[in-house]
């Protein structure tokens, strides 16, 4: 297992690595919106925390030496199924065709109250 760590995304905010390489395989641990050079949430709503949280996890898989474009699968969680559709209008702005398999769901709490988190599993 490799760790695979940047300052170009917020830094884990517990006992766990930004990301974690096997084989070629790299598993990005859930972003938060939280914009790394301010150490806060981006303002504004579930469209411009999707995208930090996206671009967060971008990041991580440059660092490790891939790209959002070489994600397999990615976990979407919620604050709230309502803003399921406004998450999926930015989200397809970060992914083509073949689109990555996807689970979404909706839970009780975010970390720091966020409205979104996004993990991802990508190939290099």
């Amino acid at each position: 297992m490799k760790e695979i760590k940047t300052q170009e995304a917020p830094a884990a905010i517990g006992p766990y690595s930004q990301a974690i390489e096997v084989n070629g395989i790299v598993f990005a641990s859930g972003q938060i919106p939280v914009d790394p050079s301010t150490g806060v949430f981006v303002e504004g709503g579930i469209r411009e925390q999707t995208r930090q949280a996206l671009t967060n996890a971008g990041r991580i898989l440059q660092t490790a030496g891939t790209d959002l474009g070489h994600v397999v699968k990615t976990t979407v969680y919620l604050a709230s199924m309502t803003d399921f559709a406004a998450m999926n209008e930015v989200y397809a702005t970060f992914f083509s065709q073949p689109f990555p398999a996807r689970s979404a769901v909706a839970v009780k709490d975010l970390p720091k109250g966020a409205l979104v988190e996004v993990e991802c599993i990508a190939v290099k």
